[in-house]
């Protein structure tokens, strides 16, 4: 008997505590961040061990009508689409109909990467890991900001043109439009749109009842948030991002109910139902394959999570916190960021949506929830966070400052805009226009016309375009050659969202 008690005092004392979070302590958290970052909208759920214990709206789905966010209202998912991508394709390699390491090319004849050898060996994998050879954010102007003349089809004819920066399957590059094109493989192999597929294979079984793969398939839209960007110091609700051709890489609305339906599954191994007695996709899918390291992304090990590995699976960002296995990934369209995060091994899953783009709100909610399970000591991240962002804004703002006083001063200069009028031509990106209209220059986009703007002069053959859309946030240089046959582009600001990868264009000259 006094053996016994001294095992339980020794099991009490060595065993992990984890706390958890209050629904009071969550509200407060809440409110602190909708204040701190200026965020109209935020919902909140949180699952354990197979139950909802928390799921909540606060603040407004819109400044416009001040309706209130609730746990049914619906968001834009972004990014996190992406993990239902890989869980389709997961479904689609159960059924034996597909495998990871098939060539793309099987399904997709037209498929054409940089180089031959790459283009034959480009797998379905790499088409879900972010290790192409492709920079950052390749080719996204394509699909963003508008893109609404890019069809799938031209985006994997375009693939060709796009350079790598690094060698196949060697580094870590987030991208986009390969997700797309993922998206295409499971409408050639399961003869449905990748939209049906995921309401059809995924939402609908699990009674994801108010979610669609697309804003544009939802049934109701009376409990959906407006996106919102805060301009020039103030927030403004701008025009809602709709483009299916980016479905499959960011494309579904859901809400926190909904999504927690999505958590539960995983956390579940695949399987759903009272009894867990159905499944949507196989744990082996999930543990060697969608949950497996894939590519390695550097960490360094540090306080408070003391992180040893952290690397992309197949739509999941992997690491270990605090010695628990982290898999999480973030998503974030134009005035909406997201976030979900699950440990497996706590059962535990968190999901974050926000109708304003400020990710370090969004981040400060989610690490403050997943440290109370962790058991670290609390830290203020709401206020840390806050700091951080002002700072980084003053930083941007001190840049972006510098070059608009060089346009101010340089451009009272006698400059000759006609040598630089004509028609440009990128491979990829099509064809812009730089034309000149009582007495100004302005840059407009064929293929992308929201891509639109006025142009200034900023020194030597440099100049710079600000568009007259002010939510993109991404003004940029505009470099002509000494002859004035070839632009080069590059943001102003470090801080430009990857998206807008004018670095990669070379647009050369095709009329004057």
């Amino acid at each position: 008997m006094k053996n016994h008690i001294y095992f339980l005092l020794a099991l009490l004392f060595t065993a992990p505590c984890f706390s958890q979070i209050s629904e009071t302590e969550v509200d407060a958290l809440a409110e602190k961040t909708l204040k701190a970052f200026n965020i109209p909208g935020i919902a909140i759920a949180i699952v354990k061990d197979g139950k909802i214990i928390h799921s909540k709206g606060y603040g407004v789905r819109s400044i416009k009508t001040n309706e209130k966010v609730d746990a049914n209202t619906l968001f834009g998912i972004a990014s996190n689409s992406k993990a239902f991508t890989t869980a389709a394709l997961a479904i689609l390699v159960d059924e034996g109909k597909v495998n990871w390491d098939d060539k793309v090319v099987k399904y997709i004849p037209e498929f054409k990467m940089y180089n031959d050898y790459v283009t034959q060996e480009f797998t379905i994998r790499d088409l879900l890991t972010h290790r192409s050879g492709l920079g950052l954010g390749a080719g996204d102007l394509m699909i963003w900001p508008d893109g609404s003349d890019f069809t799938a089809k031209d985006i994997i004819h375009n693939l060709q043109f796009l350079k790598p920066v690094s060698p196949f399957r060697t580094k870590f590059d987030y991208d986009n439009l390969l997700y797309a094109v993922a998206g295409k493989v499971i409408e050639k192999v399961s003869g449905k749109s990748w939209t049906d597929f995921i309401e059809q294979r995924i939402m609908q079984p699990l009674e994801m009842k108010n979610s669609a793969g697309t804003f544009l398939t939802l049934k109701d839209t009376t409990n959906v948030i407006a996106p919102h960007v805060p301009i020039d110091g103030k927030l403004k609700i701008v025009r809602r991002y709709t483009n299916q051709i980016l479905d499959a890489a960011g494309g579904i609305y859901s809400s926190v109910n909904d999504m927690s339906q999505w958590m539960i599954m995983q956390l579940n191994k695949g399987k759903y139902g009272a009894s867990l007695e159905n499944k949507i996709f196989s744990e082996e899918q999930q543990r060697e394959e969608m949950w497996q390291l894939q590519t390695i992304i550097p960490t360094t090990t540090k306080p408070p999570y003391n992180s040893h590995f952290s690397g992309y699976g197949l739509g999941w960002f992997l690491s270990d916190m605090k010695g628990y296995k982290e898999v999480t990934h973030t998503g974030g369209l134009e005035g909406i960021v997201t976030q979900t995060t699950l440990y497996p091994e706590l059962n535990l899953g968190i999901v974050v949506l926000t109708n304003q783009q400020a990710g370090k709100g969004l981040r400060a909610i989610t690490n403050t929830i997943k440290n109370a399970y962790l058991g670290i000591e609390y830290i203020d991240y709401v206020n840390l966070y806050a700091q951080m962002l002002k700072d980084q804004n003053a930083g941007v703002d001190q840049a972006t400052t510098s070059v608009w006083e060089t346009v101010n001063k340089n451009g009272k200069g006698a400059v000759d805009f006609k040598k630089y009028i004509g028609t440009y031509t990128d491979n990829w990106f099509g064809d812009i226009t730089v034309s000149e209209k009582k007495g100004k220059l302005y840059f407009n986009s064929k293929r992308s016309p929201q891509l639109a703007g006025e142009i200034f002069y900023y020194k030597d053959n440099t100049f710079v375009v600000k568009w007259h859309n002010r939510s993109y946030d991404a003004d940029a240089f505009m470099t002509f050659s000494e002859n004035n046959t070839n632009i080069k582009m590059k943001a102003i600001s470090e801080a430009t969202d990857f998206s807008y990868d004018f670095q990669d264009l070379d647009f050369k000259l095709v009329k004057k």
